[in-house]
């Protein structure tokens, strides 16, 4: 498996800014460490592949946050979209499906 790129759209980088230094640290270290080799290998607690939803296509855990991103194998990108506390996920869910 090739190395992937790594994009974080303009709504993930307000996300991250919003959050504490400590916490954003832990969120890009995640992302690097989970997203650039092989983003699509699902686990049982960390990736989880979404269903019923365009785009994103994936979600990943880490810690307290979910980060949102969909893949183009194509082009070798990962595109972040958003980084959200869990607690939000439920109402960005709901955009997403309209």
């Amino acid at each position: 498996m090739g190395q992937y790129e790594i994009f974080l759209k303009s709504a993930a980088v307000r996300d991250l800014d919003r959050l504490r230094k400590y916490d954003a640290a832990t969120i890009a270290d995640g992302i690097e460490k989970f997203l650039e080799t092989d983003p699509r290998r699902e686990s049982k607690s960390r990736v989880k592949r979404l269903r019923g939803i365009r785009d994103p296509d994936y979600r990943l855990r880490i810690g307290e946050y979910r980060v949102f991103y969909s893949v183009d194998d194509a082009k070798k990108r990962v595109n972040v979209l958003r980084v959200l506390h869990k607690d939000q996920t439920r109402k960005y869910y709901q955009e997403v499906q309209k």
